[in-house]
């Protein structure tokens, strides 16, 4: 008998019990689902979570406070005894192949507009912010350069912050307080929406000395760096390294290149796809359990049809190929559906529920897929042997 004859004769017998060959591959079918649903949801975080972080370029670096070996955010540093200030990211702006610097400085204030007041987060920026976050300003103009030597009590809101403050009327050249000090709005921000949990439309930026002396502080949390993209980064953090540590007297700083900070989200994200896929897989060894269950059954319930096969002339190679095709084409079967129920499900979510990241992921698909013929062979073996191994004339006599 030939292979083909033997897959042809497997498909004949798995399509003639149909229930039993459903219920066979119901647990592959849903545990290959699962392992699809999950890894495209974990998939689609992990793609948009990066691009929310490659959102402002990708050609960043930050300098924080604070000698640490660890990634933080703004404002998560501890306090150093020389704090990085405006004079250190006007010295930085001046290295070779540095397009931009902007030193940060955040709070939280109460904005006041006529009878209107709420609070928001506040940021102490520098001029370059529509450069280096890759945000336009829509009206008016972004805060102008050099403030940190005289700083003009200016200031720019995202486009929540003004459409709630001011309405329909054009917030530009009005006075608003932001904590006890007055302000005049020069500009208002394109609408970005959140970015790594923050309202970017929820803010106001005025000057960053203005900030420092708001908050109290006697230091900027973070300095961002732009550089020349045909620049290697390393070349740039060495630089870096090189003028603060001359005007600082040793390292008492970190710096997080954007490199960094996407390898480590990356694997973060990574294993989070790899465990809910882990989840789905549990699915998968129901399924297989399910296999090895019904083909020993069935090797149970065709003992007569064994004992004929052998009778007129089968091998017990034949046989053992036999159940064992048997169990793969159950498995490929279950798997197919698997994968066509998994994508539909995926689909579905898309249009049902816009707003939740999902993407495909293929790599998983075909892993699925391929460990589902896996499991139809490992399932298929040991019931195959049995009824390989069954006595001609015990097996016709059992009828």
């Amino acid at each position: 008998m030939q292979a083909v004859d033997i897959i042809n004769l497997s498909f004949r017998t798995v399509i003639s019990h149909k229930l039993r060959s459903i219920l066979t591959a119901l647990g592959l079918i849903i545990g290959i689902a699962s392992v699809i649903v999950l890894t495209s949801i974990g998939r689609g975080i992990h793609t948009y979570v990066l691009a929310e972080f490659t959102q402002f370029g990708t050609n960043l670096v930050a300098i924080f406070p604070g000698k640490t070996t660890t990634l933080g955010i703004s404002g998560a540093t501890i306090s150093t005894v020389r704090p990085l200030s405006l004079a250190d990211a006007v010295s930085l702006s001046k290295l070779d192949n540095v397009l931009a610097v902007l030193p940060l400085v955040q709070g939280n204030a109460r904005i006041e507009a006529g009878k209107k007041q709420r609070r928001t987060t506040v940021l102490g920026v520098g001029a370059a912010v529509p450069e280096i976050w890759k945000i336009k300003v829509v009206k008016g103009r972004f805060l102008p350069v050099h403030e940190h030597v005289n700083p003009r009590a200016f200031a720019v809101l995202g486009h929540k912050l003004a459409v709630e403050l001011f309405a329909e009327s054009n917030p530009l050249g009005q006075r608003i307080r932001i904590g006890s000090d007055r302000f005049r709005v020069i500009g208002v921000m394109e609408k970005k929406g959140q970015m790594m949990g923050f309202d970017m439309d929820d803010m106001v930026y005025i000057p960053t000395a203005k900030a420092l002396d708001m908050f109290d502080r006697e230091g900027v949390m973070e300095i961002d760096l732009l550089y020349n993209s045909n620049m290697p980064v390393k070349t740039i953090e060495n630089a870096i390294k090189r003028l603060l540590q001359l005007r600082h007297g040793r390292e008492d700083f970190t710096i997080i290149t954007q490199d960094q900070m996407l390898k480590s989200m990356g694997s973060i994200l990574s294993v989070l796809t790899l465990s809910v896929a882990a989840l789905g897989g549990i699915s998968l060894l129901v399924g297989s359990v399910g296999i090895l269950t019904i083909m020993t059954i069935a090797v149970s319930e065709r003992i007569s049809e064994i004992g004929l096969l052998r009778a007129v002339g089968a091998e017990q190679s034949m046989v053992f190929k036999l159940f064992l095709s048997e169990a793969i084409v159950l498995s490929f079967i279950g798997g197919a559906l698997g994968v066509v129920l998994g994508v539909l499900i995926v689909q579905l979510i898309k249009l049902i529920v816009p707003e939740l990241p999902v993407q495909l992921a293929w790599f998983y698909i075909m892993a699925a897929f391929a460990v589902s013929l896996l499991i139809g062979v490992t399932a298929g073996v040991i019931p195959a042997m049995k009824a390989a191994r069954l006595h001609p004339l015990d097996a016709l006599r059992a009828e």
